[in-house]
């Protein structure tokens, strides 16, 4: 070998090398770039919760909720006297002072509460679908949301179907126990399966008719039909979905009521459909 061919060996091999310090002061930075964005999010994500408890236990302190055994308006009783129905109508109304908490936030709508879960929270509705993802109660920017009723909704005059949303929480708040619903030991107990609703001019009792996951979609949250064709369509595509042991009879006639969380982070979705059993309009 030549002492040119050395010199131009040792030239390449330096360069070599350098290239190779590169991509791993590169690869070392990226790394590090990962790490404090997981921190980041960790404690986004921890300080979050800690915001959300705060707002809860405030709520705690300033509402109050009862069991109203107040006799109610039946809604489409069935003719068969030995229908769960009537099990469920027998039930006391699930009553919170919806004023206190609209002092609070001019926003909330309602008080949605279910046996066996963590879901125990007021409903808001914004002008939009979007802006309770990612603020809370008191309408700072949080990450858990709250749970807020469609804005195409009316809570005082109920269309064909009133929809609910909230974030599935791996802390388990929100709608993050709604996952609950598709446990056998959830379904196992009769009592679940209604839904309490109170708002400021009435509370509602609502029976659970279908529990299912699905991809996400629009059509199980349409809140209005053109007619009741339309509506038997849905309701056929609803309780086909069902796939719990409950078996509710449900018609053209009743009022729904459908709650949806996400189950993943492809896009899946957890969904219960229940149907108006029991109104009871509040004394003012």
């Amino acid at each position: 070998m030549t002492i040119e061919e050395y010199f131009k060996t040792q030239s390449i091999s330096k360069e070599k090398n350098g290239k190779k310090n590169v991509l791993k002061i590169v690869f070392g930075i990226l790394c590090l770039l990962v790490i404090l964005f997981s921190i980041y999010t960790i404690f986004k994500w921890c300080l979050d919760n800690s915001k959300i408890r705060q707002i809860n236990k405030k709520i705690e302190e300033n509402i109050s909720t009862s069991n109203n055994e107040e006799e109610g308006e039946l809604v489409n009783p069935p003719k068969d006297k030995t229908s769960d129905y009537y099990y469920y109508t027998s039930m006391p109304f699930y009553q919170v002072s919806i004023s206190v908490l609209k002092s609070m936030n001019s926003d909330t709508v309602a008080y949605i509460h279910i046996r066996n879960t963590n879901i125990d929270y007021p409903v808001l509705q914004g002008s939009d679908n979007s802006y309770y993802l990612n603020h809370s109660f008191n309408k700072e920017k949080n990450g858990a949301g709250w749970v807020f009723m469609d804005y195409r909704n009316n809570i005082d005059d109920l269309d064909d179907n009133t929809i609910i949303y909230g974030h599935s929480r791996l802390n388990d708040a929100m709608f993050g126990t709604l996952k609950n619903t598709l446990s056998s030991k959830w379904q196992s107990d009769k009592d679940n399966y209604v839904i309490f609703i109170s708002t400021l001019k009435e509370n509602m009792i609502f029976q659970i008719f279908s529990i299912y996951t699905i991809k996400s979609e629009t059509y199980y949250i349409t809140p209005s039909f053109k007619d009741s064709i339309d509506k038997q369509k849905w309701i056929d595509v609803m309780k086909s979905r069902n796939i719990s042991t409950i078996d509710t009879e449900v018609d053209t006639r009743d009022k729904f009521l459908t709650l949806s969380t996400c189950q993943n982070n492809q896009g899946g979705r957890i969904v219960v459909h229940a149907k108006l059993i029991k109104r009871q309009k509040r004394k003012s």
